[in-house]
């Protein structure tokens, strides 16, 4: 009891447990997809089934999140050809802008 400060139960400082806060999200997932398993074992009256109803959910997202990420290359690849075209004429502008201002410069 050397830790103990004496006074009472409710006003001494609280240990803080477990490990650190990932470790008990990852458990939190792991137990609610074992839950959906087994609710969904029990639905399709077979683990196999319920099993492959979840694995034809994770292809359906996996074949959509693929899609999107093929859509974002389009747009990026637009994006970067349209940022290039715009730099090249900011490039040209000040190109001339620099020979007019050379040519009033000499010219006066």
């Amino acid at each position: 009891m050397a830790d103990d400060d004496g006074g009472p139960v409710w006003s001494r400082s609280k240990r803080q447990r477990g490990g650190p806060p990932v470790v008990g999200f990852i458990i939190t997932l792991l137990a609610l997809f074992g839950a959906l398993t087994a609710v969904l074992g029990i639905k399709e009256r077979s683990v196999a089934e319920g099993g492959a109803t979840i694995d034809g959910w994770i292809t359906a997202g996996w074949e959509k999140a693929k899609e999107i990420t093929g859509q974002a290359d389009e747009v990026t690849d637009e994006a970067l050809s349209e940022t290039a075209d715009a730099a090249g004429r900011a490039g040209a502008a000040l190109g001339e802008g620099a020979e007019n201002a050379v040519g009033e410069i000499q010219g006066e």
